[in-house]
């Protein structure tokens, strides 16, 4: 898909990619890619002693790396100068759901799978439940959670307690909004999600050519947000073979029946996002909204450049004023293999990237990832930026504040790739044609249930 050269990489790619591409492993074969381990270092169950941690990270050793984030080599940097023994190899293997399907190959083979992976927080539960990732607590993984926001630490944790990667970014959900146009149309910045459905009706009959907001019928990742903002709860494992699905939950519906209204209405855009003529509405000003993440702001300076400074944010309209909420878009970890050979080394890598002080804030300003850690998310300096893009609005404050409401009980299944392929060819279909959202609910509950069964599970209706 055609990009702005100019922008960071990262703020781009796998928050939108989440796993829509076609032809994905089905779950029976991603047990068989990675299954047992390929003849690496048993994982530890015990605490490893700071003498053996420190014994490893003196022994010449080479990690390999497989990451998407361009530019790393600088915190990879800081690393080797604090470990000077320790030399990390970073290779690129493809971002997001090219990265995931190289990964099984090589676990299936036993052979070429890395020392750590970069891995989103919605892919983690597809790979723990193959016994693929390496449980970090017995490494010391487990004094960081205090340093990282609740939601995204219960993100990477696992119902025993285990720690199955380190938090890196994220993604909090928020609007952006044209300034200029709401002005011109004597609109106020929505605070309900009942206003913004007033808003939408008012603008686009007022100048049928602009539309409040786009939401896209090609974006699954976009709708799990909204779903998390509202409050459902469309999975929901137990064990290694016990899942709930409920993707047609109450709260899902309500989502059903106020965004497929809209679309079916003709109030709102539903063309696929990040394709050149979707580009081209936010420069032009077809849609007066962005329902977007923390990356946001960032992406959209650089894709929009010709609507500088008419830009605002505000967080998500609410379903409940009293109880402010928002979902999450986007972010990404560190995990490491369970099957490599250098076990201590690359937990200390994993932990070390994500957390110090030097390579977090180098993340944020280097790369513009929107931070995990609580420090950078209090930090006066980056909180207190005010880009001219958005008209000297502290940008990054609003989104500190909106992550602080995210749920942190949101679930991912297992087999996330049919989950979001399935939602592309229902929910996201009766979008793009204006049909029944509602009904298109139900058939994607009803996909996902057989495909569940079919690869053993037991399942849950909601």
């Amino acid at each position: 898909m055609p990009l702005s050269a100019s922008l960071p990489t990262p703020s781009r790619m796998s928050r939108r990619l989440f796993l829509t591409t076609t032809g994905a492993l089905s779950l029976g074969a991603a047990l068989t890619a990675c299954g047992g381990d390929s003849g690496g270092s048993p994982a530890a169950t015990e605490p490893v002693g700071q003498a053996d941690i420190d014994k490893a990270m003196r022994t010449p050793t080479e990690l390999t790396f497989w990451t998407w984030v361009p530019d790393i080599a600088k915190e990879v940097a800081l690393f080797e100068k604090k470990y000077p023994a320790v030399k990390v190899k970073v290779v690129n293997a493809g971002q997001g759901t090219p990265q995931y399907t190289k990964l099984r190959t090589a676990l299936k083979a036993g052979s070429g799978a890395p020392d750590l992976v970069q891995i989103e927080y919605q892919a983690i539960p597809t790979f723990t439940i193959t016994d693929s990732l390496l449980d970090l607590r017995p490494y010391g993984a487990a004094a960081l959670k205090e340093r990282f926001l609740d939601w995204t630490w219960s993100q990477v944790s696992g119902a025993g307690g285990e720690v199955w990667a380190i938090p890196q970014d994220t993604g909090p959900m928020g609007m952006l909004y044209r300034q200029d146009i709401f002005d011109e149309h004597g609109i106020e910045v929505p605070t309900t999600w009942d206003e913004f459905a007033t808003a939408a009706r008012k603008l686009h009959k007022a100048d049928p050519d602009v539309y409040l907001t786009n939401l896209a019928a090609n974006q699954p990742a976009a709708w799990h947000g909204l779903q998390w903002q509202a409050g459902a709860k469309p999975y929901a494992t137990s064990g290694r073979s016990d899942i709930t699905i409920s993707v047609d939950d109450a709260a899902s519906r309500q989502l059903g029946e106020f965004w497929g209204g809209l679309a079916k209405e003709g109030v709102i855009g539903v063309e696929p996002d990040f394709t050149d003529a979707w580009y081209a509405a936010l420069n032009k000003g077809k849609y007066a909204t962005w329902i977007t993440a923390a990356w946001g702001p960032v992406f959209l300076s650089g894709s929009a450049k010709a609507t500088a400074g008419k830009w605002r944010a505000a967080p998500l309209p609410q379903w409940d004023k009293a109880k402010p909420s928002s979902g999450n878009w986007g972010g990404s970890t560190t995990a490491v293999i369970r099957a490599g050979k250098n076990p201590m080394a690359a937990a200390v890598f994993a932990q070390f990237l994500n957390s110090d002080p030097a390579s977090a804030r180098m993340f944020a300003t280097e790369q513009f990832f929107f931070p995990a850690t609580k420090a950078l998310l209090t930090d006066a300096e980056f909180i207190g930026q005010t880009p001219s893009f958005y008209g000297g609005q502290k940008v990054n404050q609003l989104f500190a504040d909106i992550g602080s409401t995210v749920d942190a009980d949101f679930q991912w299944p297992p087999f996330l790739d049919q989950a979001a392929t399935d939602w592309t060819e229902t929910v996201g279909k009766s979008l793009a044609d204006r049909t029944d959202t509602v009904r298109a609910l139900g058939t994607w509950q009803a996909r996902l249930t057989t495909y569940a069964k079919g690869q053993g599970f037991t399942v849950k209706g909601g």
